[in-house]
Order: structure tokens, then C-alpha cells, then sequence
């Protein structure tokens, strides 16, 4: 079996970074940090490209495609750390009026955390008495609320294609850093200590991406489980040993590493947890 993407879906990952690019570069990164609202634009322009609608059949105006095209695009997402409630809003797609097209934004109570809460038109579950609470990540507000978790396995799938792209990126900016930085007249990365930090984020990465793929082909809950719980600790250990190999300069308010370890923090919560994920996992043996 070739278990590689297609061309189409190659076509797909490109066409989604590149559109995140021009729409959802660095600066506009920043500046979401410093004015942390939902950029209703941008939400419209993944309306636009069918970010949402993309598991709609075309019979009802969608694109008509899978979840493993699904996966391709929220990894895209998650590498470029865009805000917003991006996983409720898509698996709205067919059942709350703007949602495909990006005109409405949908949240859903999901456990204790609900993040968007203010920001949604729409709120899937019961959000009364939900409290407004200080977020590690500066670019997800959440609530505290007393809802339950549920989580549906394309949910979860969702947010750990997240978690994939972030720690993805991670082992970028990681590699790129230690081939520009110089100490003792050499680039770190030629240091061994450097290069084991590296190769470990490379080989997480890649172990959870494996795993990502395979649960979307197979949609089967229990390897869904398996994929968030490698995702997660493939995005928060990555972003860990990438601020690592910045040293001191990557816990700096400029860097955007630590954007995407506070990023990872706040998704390992959400949807499902690791020790859900392992419950889940030993329910199975």
C-alpha cells in the first residue's frame, strides 16, 4: 500500500499554507496576540475556501471530501497557530445556519473549558454559569463551565492534526535556529546535545503524524485515542525542547515559540485529555 497523499491532497495542504500565509502571516500573528479577537475576515475567507464545508457533500453545497483531507488542512491550521474555534465550527458545518460558509462562528461545551465563548454566534451545549478565566495561551480565551465532555472521535482527531502541525513547526524553527546560531565559532547544531533535541522532536513528530493519518483512514475511536494521546505529547514536548535549543532568547515575549507551547497546553484539554485517552486506550485491551 502507498500511504502517502495524493496529489489532490498534497494540492490541498499547499493551497490551505499558502492561503494562511498571505492571510495569517507572522504579523498578523502578533498583532492577534496584542488584540486577541476573532478576525471575522479571516473566518470568512476559510468559509471561502471551504475550510468548513469541507466534509459537506457537494449536494448540499460542500466539497465533498473526507476526513483525511480534513486532517491535511487543520494540521495547516495548527502550524500557523489560527485562532478560533476552528474544530466546532467545521463539525457545525452541516447543522447551524453560516457555519460552512463562515458567516457564523460556532463554539461547543466540551468539558470544563469552552473556549470562544464571547466571540460565537452559536453555542452547541449548555454554557450557562460559565465563568471568563485567565488562559495560558493569549490567542484562546476560554470560560470555566460545569458542562461534561462527550468528545466525538472526529473531534478529537481534529484537534490533534492541531497538535501535529504545531509540533511540526516546532521542529522547523527548532532546526532552523540551531543552524543559524553560532557559539565557539560553530553553529549549535553541531553540538550533540543539540542534535539529540532536534532528532527526538523529528522523531515524535513523525510517530504522531503516522498515527494521525492511519485514524483518519480507519476512523477507528480506539487509534483516534492513540493519535491525540502521541499528538499531544508530540506538541508540548516539542515546544519544550525547542525553547531549549533557543536558550534564554526563546522565553522572550518576540519569539513565538512559547505562543505554541501555551497553544499545545490549552489543546491537550480540550476535546480529550491524555489521561482520557489512555482510559479509552485500556478500555480496548
Amino acid at each position: 500500500m502507498d500511504f502517502q497523499p495524493t496529489k489532490d491532497q498534497q494540492a490541498l495542504r499547499t493551497g490551505m499554507r499558502d492561503l494562511l500565509a498571505a492571510r495569517f502571516d507572522r504579523s498578523a500573528l502578533r498583532a492577534a496576540v496584542e488584540r486577541p479577537s476573532l478576525d471575522r475576515a479571516l473566518w470568512q475567507a476559510l468559509g471561502d475556501a471551504g475550510f468548513f464545508a469541507l466534509r459537506l457533500p457537494e449536494s448540499a453545497g460542500g466539497v465533498g471530501l473526507g476526513l483525511p483531507e480534513a486532517v491535511l488542512v487543520f494540521e495547516e491550521a495548527g502550524r500557523a497557530l489560527l485562532t478560533g474555534p476552528l474544530v466546532a465550527t467545521h463539525l457545525a458545518a452541516g447543522s447551524v445556519a453560516g457555519a460552512a460558509s463562515g458567516e457564523s462562528v460556532v463554539t461547543r461545551v466540551d468539558g470544563p473549558l469552552v473556549a470562544w465563548l464571547e466571540e460565537a454566534d452559536h453555542v452547541q451545549g449548555d454554557a450557562s454559569g460559565a465563568r471568563a478565566m485567565r488562559s495560558v495561551d493569549p490567542l484562546t480565551p476560554l470560560h470555566r463551565s460545569r458542562g461534561t465532555r462527550t468528545p466525538e472521535p472526529e473531534a478529537v482527531l481534529l484537534a490533534a492534526a492541531e497538535q501535529l502541525g504545531s509540533a511540526a513547526r516546532c521542529t522547523e524553527l527548532a532546526v532552523q535556529h540551531a543552524k543559524q546560531r553560532e557559539q565557539f565559532g560553530r553553529p549549535i547544531g553541531a553540538f550533540q546535545a543539540v542534535k539529540h533535541l532536534c532528532a527526538d522532536m523529528l522523531v515524535r513528530t513523525e510517530v504522531a503524524r503516522a498515527a494521525v493519518y492511519a485514524a483518519a483512514v480507519t476512523e477507528d475511536p480506539y487509534e483516534i485515542a492513540g493519535a491525540k494521546l502521541l499528538a499531544d505529547q508530540a506538541a508540548v514536548r516539542g515546544a519544550r525542547d525547542c525553547l531549549q535549543v533557543h536558550g534564554g532568547m526563546g522565553f522572550t515575549w518576540e519569539a513565538d515559540v512559547h505562543l505554541h507551547l501555551k497553544r499545545a497546553w490549552v489543546r491537550a484539554e480540550q476535546w480529550q485529555t491524555a489521561d482520557e485517552a489512555a482510559e479509552v486506550l485500556a478500555s480496548a485491551l
